[in-house]
């Protein structure tokens, strides 16, 4: 059977790296080897972490390595090697992605790769877009994540001291909870519905911060609903 190049993808707190790490046990279970590997994960070092305790030691990814190079090390080592298991692939970039694609197409080793799709300006992330283009299989992790209002939660906003920002570096590694060092500002992440991220509401009855996206009918249109909301009673 030939090796295929997966990519399992969804918003925060759907569960990836947790499948990730079931995906990587249920393939050591069957004797297969395998090579993590982690892109800017939450913790800051180099491992695959989850929010439900789990965590394993990985090989970090930097702009500059050749993921090709550490397979052919590994083979030097006489050390064998069936399949990869990569978090946080929407941070790769594109040629990390084309190194993954070689690895399965030219050397037969099967890549699992999981991450976001999307950044905090709600547009693909450099990996995640190059993976759309060439993986054999998307697969969206539906672990269902709601948004405060109930809806579906389906884009992360960054909050910087209580206020969605739309601007800014693409990778500022944080996790859910507030706070930050001293005289930084404070810096999370949160699910967001697309109306709610759109609107910049964090919760119920929380105004809409100054700076934030806003709706407003014209006034013509505005004394037309009027009329109709009368004309029903």
């Amino acid at each position: 059977m030939p090796a295929r190049l997966a990519f399992y993808y969804g918003p925060m707190d759907c569960g990836k790296s947790t499948l990730a790490l079931q995906i990587d046990h249920n393939h050591s279970r069957q004797g297969r080897s395998g090579l993590l590997l982690v892109r800017y994960d939450r913790s800051g070092g180099a491992r695959i972490t989850t929010r439900v305790g789990l965590s394993r030691e990985a090989v970090e990814v930097e702009d500059d390595t050749d993921i090709r190079q550490l397979v052919r090390a590994r083979w030097a080592r006489g050390e064998p090697l069936d399949y990869m298991v990569v978090d946080e692939a929407g941070f790769l970039t594109s040629e990390h992605v084309e190194q993954l694609a070689e690895l399965v197409d030219d050397w037969h080793v099967d890549v699992y790769c999981f991450g976001l799709a999307t950044d905090f300006r709600s547009r693909l992330l450099p990996g995640a877009a190059r993976l759309f283009e060439l993986a054999d299989d998307l697969i969206r992790v539906h672990v269902e994540v709601l948004c405060w209002c109930g809806r579906f939660g389906q884009l992360n906003a960054r909050i910087v001291d209580g206020v969605v920002v739309r601007e800014g570096a693409t990778v500022v590694v944080a996790d859910t909870a507030n706070g930050g060092a001293a005289g930084e500002p404070a810096v999370r992440y949160q699910v967001l519905c697309r109306p709610h991220y759109r609107s910049g509401q964090l919760g119920p009855g929380e105004m809409v911060a100054p700076g934030q996206l806003r709706l407003q009918l014209d006034p013509e249109h505005a004394r037309d609903q009027s009329r109709g909301a009368r004309a029903t009673k």
